[in-house]
């Protein structure tokens, strides 16, 4: 029988005007230290986008999460953070900061496939 494993997740959040707290979510990052595991996926439903009357460029928004990707996943194009450990690259990216991309705090949990429970939070957060 396969053991569970333990997991950490958090939710990734748009904030368009950061001084009103408004947000809606736009993304996860899932972790697990002894599994070696990081996955990040995010989706930007644009109708949301629009009804939030912001300044804020959709490409932008778009640029900064696949650079949030590729610290997560240890890419070479992501700067020195991306080369850090697994742990210390989601750490950095659950940090606490006022930015029109945040995360929730993060959130343990057990799983025995982190793929199918990623996917079900994804589905669950995200779209």
């Amino acid at each position: 029988m396969q053991e569970d494993k333990l997991y950490e997740y958090a939710v990734i959040r748009l904030v368009p005007k950061v001084e009103r707290e408004e947000f809606f979510n736009i993304g996860l990052i899932m972790f697990s230290k002894k599994e070696k595991f990081i996955r990040v996926e995010f989706h930007i439903c644009s109708e949301k986008f629009r009804l939030m009357h912001s300044k804020l460029e959709y490409e932008d928004i778009e640029k900064n999460l696949e650079n949030f990707q590729k610290i997560a996943n240890g890419d070479k194009d992501g700067g020195p953070i991306a080369q850090l450990e697994i742990p210390e690259r989601f750490r950095w990216l659950t940090a606490v900061r006022s930015s029109v991309v945040q995360t929730s705090r993060p959130h343990p949990g057990k799983s025995k496939d982190l793929d199918g429970t990623f996917e079900r939070l994804f589905e669950e957060l995200v779209k």
